[in-house]
């Protein structure tokens, strides 16, 4: 009988290794599938020879077909690019579900690697004091994994840029931190209306303490101005967030943001 035994609990291990590996081939398989779509849609909707027109002052056309990404998705509103990385993707924002993106890419596939992303509480213009936007830290370098390269104070100093399309301008934001942060809800935990509060999140950014953190102290950031906050997971840190701030130098207009819910 204990030999009868060994070859059942034998042949259950088999099945069960089998299902595992089974279920990490089909999950590789739908990531790599998901994550080439956004390399077709690169290829189809970037184009290269407007980048280079734009950088000898002509007058702006974006270099980004909105047109055909609203066609596949109308939640497609700008698109960032971080040059010297892997961040080059269309941003979107769901109308009723804030949380949506989280897992579903552009053309509403369930899972990983989802999408960048912005809540609703966020307006599409840039115009609030802090636009959040929202990826996840995928192990093969895809969306916004090349955030954490921040933790190297050179890398911050030889790619300080961030760059924002929409179909109507380009918008160019210096990068003046990268930081481990608490996995508040920043939206929802500073009221952005009142400038006390817009200086309270910058002296919580800057009062970050960890190795991983760069500050590029030569960048001035007040109240004043308009920034977004690039915010990606820690690996197994649940409780953390890496944020990476830049500013744009065009001053804060008050916007009046309602509330978002939690990503």
């Amino acid at each position: 009988m204990k030999g009868k035994g060994r070859k059942i609990l034998f042949a259950v291990c088999v099945i069960v290794a089998g299902i595992a590996i089974g279920y990490l081939i089909l999950y590789y398989t739908r990531l790599a599938k998901n994550e080439k779509k956004y390399e077709e849609v690169k290829k189809e909707v970037v184009k290269e020879e407007v980048k280079e027109e734009q950088q000898q002052g002509d007058t702006y056309t974006s270099p980004i077909d909105f047109a055909k990404l609203q066609e596949q998705n109308p939640d497609v509103y700008a698109w960032i690019e971080i040059p010297g990385t892997n961040v080059n993707y269309p941003i979107l924002q769901h109308p009723t579900d804030d949380v949506y993106y989280l897992d579903h890419t552009i053309d509403g596939t369930a899972g990983l690697p989802g999408s960048i992303y912005t809540e609703s509480c966020n307006y599409k213009d840039f115009s609030d004091f802090n636009t959040v936007i929202y990826g996840h830290d995928m192990r093969d370098g895809t969306m916004f994994k090349d955030l954490h390269k921040y933790e190297d104070a050179e890398f911050l100093k030889e790619h300080p840029e961030v760059i924002i399309y929409t179909p109507e301008k380009k918008f160019v934001y210096r990068i003046f931190a990268a930081v481990v942060y608490s996995d508040m809800h920043i939206m929802e935990g500073y009221n952005f209306l009142l400038e006390s509060e817009r200086q309270a999140f910058l002296d919580s950014i800057y009062e970050s303490r960890d190795m991983r953190n760069s500050i590029d102290e030569s960048v001035e950031v007040t109240p004043e101005n308009r920034i977004i906050t690039l915010s990606t997971c820690i690996g197994n840190e649940a409780d953390h967030r890496f944020l990476v701030g830049a500013v744009s130098r065009d001053a804060y207009r008050g916007a009046h943001p309602p509330l978002g819910r939690r990503s």
